[in-house]
């Protein structure tokens, strides 16, 4: 004879009253979490990896006292930037043995830690999961991680300073797969460590490993396994890899230490190479900024060698893509530069023109075409190695966020610069060059900003 267990029933009232509470509660959750995912900052530069912000209902001005702070979180040392995902905001952070004040190298003996992958509530700021493991660090700039985190179909890539790339479950931050591009390229990791933010397209991750045949690799994105590997150079460089569709053909922009190159991203075959810079193989150059384009023009930009503007498109014959220089900029001192010698701050190419922050802090304009400058307006007060600036279009006007925590709102045209408003939203913890600054490139999503410094994440409203 089975077992019957009395069922206890809800008075009808009382369960209705219950069943509304809980498809309210639902409704909300749903509700928030689809407004979140209207505009989600997932990779490095945003959605379409390009810079640009292009949500609607943005203030035109700050409120008295600044954009309000929505939420703050504790986080540790590290320049990556904020990732956010539907509900979901993902930042790499370094706890352990830091280096003294003013201290730039992590000494031959390194500096023991941890480096983590940090998971948040974009909405409120609650942890939801954390990944960590066991990491010593052998780079200059020790602080911490430097590469955005890419969150692509309900996954977390995430790369460390020394190599290690863990692909993580973006819901609990389970381990799927890891790699060391140390390992995979058998090579050291480069004197500021691994910077090249992942890139998802498709089925496969894209990277800078280093090493023989596997300067840029691609890796199935859901095993981890080797797709390809392709070029040759002694220093991988630290420039994200972009992809755009030029000389009827989608190209992996790849911009290492030696030359600029375009390759098919589904094989990793070359379609063309253009060296850059030349005429010093004894300095390799320092390729951090990410390249840009407009059309067929491609424009990169180092803090020794300036900038090179190329055409990208079919050579000569016809028969296949190439790329030929527009114009080279002639100076090869920092000190001294002839047009835009940028260093971390993505310069922006729009509308024939480039807009970007030297080596020394300025703010320049440059006819595409030509790279004749057109203005300059210093971003600091003291003219000071390194400053830096990160610009963000949106609609007809730029966010542009400084390295001493400013969020400012302006007007960059072809007849100069208008700042709009500015307000102070973290403060710098870094200490370089005789002075404190905040480098990470902020997150803007569902009508915020999200930025860190090496000692919180904090969430801003930017809506109207």
């Amino acid at each position: 004879m089975l077992k019957t267990w009395p069922v206890r029933r809800l008075a009808p009232n009382r369960g209705r009253r219950r069943l509304a509470a809980l498809l309210i509660a639902w409704l909300i959750t749903w509700q928030t979490c689809a407004a979140l995912r209207a505009d989600d900052w997932p990779q490095w530069l945003g959605p379409q990896r390009d810079g640009v912000w292009r949500e609607t209902g943005i203030l035109d001005k700050f409120p008295a006292g600044g954009p309000k702070v929505l939420w703050k979180q504790p986080v540790g040392g590290g320049f990556s930037g904020p990732a956010v995902a539907g509900c979901r905001v993902v930042v790499m952070d370094r706890t352990g043995a830091k280096p003294g004040k003013g201290k730039e190298s992590s000494g031959k003996d390194g500096l023991a830690g941890t480096e983590r992958v940090l998971c948040f509530d974009a909405a409120g700021g609650k942890l939801l999961w954390k990944h960590e493991y066991a990491c010593t660090y052998r780079v200059n700039y020790p602080s911490g991680p430097r590469a955005t985190c890419a969150v692509a179909g309900g996954k977390v890539y995430a790369l460390g300073a020394m190599g290690d790339l863990h692909c993580l479950d973006a819901v609990k931050g389970g381990v799927l797969w890891r790699k060391s591009l140390p390992d995979l390229g058998k090579t050291r990791p480069p004197v500021w460590g691994y910077v090249s933010h992942p890139l998802v397209d498709g089925g496969l991750l894209y990277t800078l490993a280093g090493g023989d045949n596997t300067a840029v690799v691609a890796l199935d994105k859901d095993t981890g396994a080797l797709r390809w590997g392709a070029l040759t150079v002694k220093e991988i460089g630290y420039a994200p890899l972009v992809i755009h569709t030029a000389g009827g053909r989608r190209q992996l922009i790849a911009w290492h230490t030696e030359a600029l190159a375009g390759l098919d991203p589904a094989t990793g075959k070359v379609y063309w190479s253009h060296t850059f810079p030349d005429g010093e193989p004894e300095r390799p150059g320092i390729s951090v900024a990410t390249p840009r384009l407009e059309g067929d023009l491609l424009f990169v930009s180092s803090p020794h060698h300036g900038s090179l503007m190329l055409k990208l498109g079919r050579d000569r014959t016809g028969a296949k893509t190439g790329a030929e220089v527009v114009w080279k900029g002639k100076s090869r001192d920092v000190a001294r530069p002839d047009g835009l010698h940028s260093l971390m701050g993505a310069p922006v190419l729009r509308g024939g023109h480039v807009y970007g922050v030297c080596n020394f802090g300025e703010l320049r304009c440059l006819k595409a075409g030509t790279g004749e400058r057109l203005w300059e307006h210093s971003t600091v007060e003291r003219k000071t190695l390194g400053a830096t600036t990160f610009l963000v279009p949106h609609g007809d006007r730029y966010f542009l966020f400084d390295d001493q925590g400013d969020l400012i709102i302006a007007r960059l045209t072809p007849k100069g610069y208008q700042e709009i408003d500015r307000a102070h939203v973290i403060t710098p913890t870094l200490h370089s060059r005789g002075r404190d600054v905040v480098w990470c490139h902020p997150a803007f999503a569902h009508g915020c900003m999200f930025v860190r410094n090496d000692a919180e994440l904090v969430c801003v409203s930017l809506a109207k």
